[in-house]
């Protein structure tokens, strides 16, 4: 679903970057796009988690990063209903309003709490509901809260020990994965079709995706 607050969010966006960096390049969920010569490219999510949005569920985000060839130079993930602001530079930390951040590590799996997204097709459900099924006696509890973004930004605070979902856009994970490494936390990509992302601190990584690619391999 697109909701006119996507839209205006995206236009708003759109036009700042291209007042202050108008050789970049830009991508944005709801359809802004340009070619750039300054080898930079902006990724834009104007609104992650819409449906919990129109519903009035408090859980949404405003994602933007800036990418180069070697991926996210800087990224920030702003959720308006908590007034919080998490930002991230490549090499620089993550922070919370300012304050940095940490994962949070040392969590076993077995007592780990991890969030996940579900597609809005009958069958990739289906499909995601037998890997939850796997998942959910291995761990302490699984969330889904509607919003990739602020799941990221909640794995890099913290909040949540990892992270696993497939079939999402680029620009549903450009900021969040680059917060979760700047707190000290671990991404790696999910093979097969959907791609997919899995976060959380290193130790739990490892073990996690092997966990979600065992069960894709039975579904």
């Amino acid at each position: 679903m697109v909701s006119d607050a996507d839209l205006a969010a995206e236009a708003a966006i759109v036009e700042l970057i291209r007042d202050e960096r108008p050789d970049d390049g830009l991508v944005g969920e709801e359809g802004a796009a340009a070619s750039g010569s300054s080898g930079r490219r902006w990724v834009v999510d104007p609104l992650d988690g819409t449906t919990n949005y129109l519903y009035g569920f408090p859980v949404w985000a405003v994602s933007v990063a800036v990418e180069d060839d070697d991926g996210a130079l800087a990224g920030v993930v702003l959720d308006p209903v908590r007034d919080e602001l998490f930002a991230a530079e490549r090499g620089s930390g993550t922070t919370l309003n300012g304050t940095p951040v940490l994962v949070r590590e040392g969590t076993p799996l077995e007592r780990s709490l991890v969030a996940t997204g579900f597609a809005y097709d009958a069958p990739g459900r289906a499909a995601q509901a037998r890997v939850l099924a796997h998942v959910l006696p291995r761990v302490r509890d699984v969330r889904r809260g509607g919003a990739a973004a602020i799941d990221l930004a909640w794995v890099a605070a913290g909040r949540l020990d990892g992270y696993y979902e497939r079939g999402l856009k680029p620009w549903d994970w450009a900021a969040g994965r680059l917060l979760v490494s700047g707190a000290g936390g671990a991404v790696a990509e999910l093979a097969g079709d959907p791609a997919g992302l899995v976060a959380g601190a290193p130790n739990l990584v490892a073990e996690l995706l092997a966990l979600v690619a065992e069960d894709a391999r039975g579904v």
